[in-house]
């Protein structure tokens, strides 16, 4: 279980959930938009199509349904296995300018992340960072590891 009410937006959270590391990030309105106006083509897996989500989360946003602004899932690279860097800052100049919307950047390969945790284009890591199960105890209590339905 994890308090997520001192969670500002633009902020993160790592906790630790079978012994991986589960980042929690409050997004902004801004990005939240900025997410929905990336271009398809650019990511390898736009739609979330890989089982690397559960099912009742969709969406450009990947989050609960209402909950649109928290998004959770494992801080791990689908390329080896390394911790990608939180980099919410839009316009980062060594990750493509004006072209970055912020999101997430793993230094060892060069993956990209979008902040949904959609994979881009033309890096190594094959798939989207993963989502798990989850469920929200109250408004400010996420739990992690249960589905909403078992909740």
């Amino acid at each position: 279980k994890v308090n997520i009410s001192q969670l500002e937006a633009g902020g993160r959270l790592v906790v630790e959930w079978r012994g991986k590391p589960v980042y929690i990030v409050r997004r902004t309105q801004e990005s939240l938009k900025a997410i929905d106006g990336i271009d398809a083509n650019a990511l390898k897996d736009a739609q979330s199509t890989s089982a690397n989500q559960p099912a009742y989360i969709s969406g450009n946003a990947r989050s609960l349904e209402g909950k649109e602004d928290i998004l959770v899932l494992v801080g791990l690279c689908t390329h080896l296995g390394c911790a990608p860097m939180y980099r919410p800052d839009v316009g980062a100049a060594d990750l493509g300018g004006d072209a970055w919307l912020g999101g997430f950047f793993c230094p060892c390969h060069g993956s990209t992340f979008d902040l949904s945790g959609r994979v881009f284009s033309g890096v190594p890591a094959p798939t989207n960072l993963d989502i798990p199960p989850y469920s929200y105890e109250s408004d400010d209590v996420l739990i992690i590891g249960i589905d909403p339905e078992v909740a």
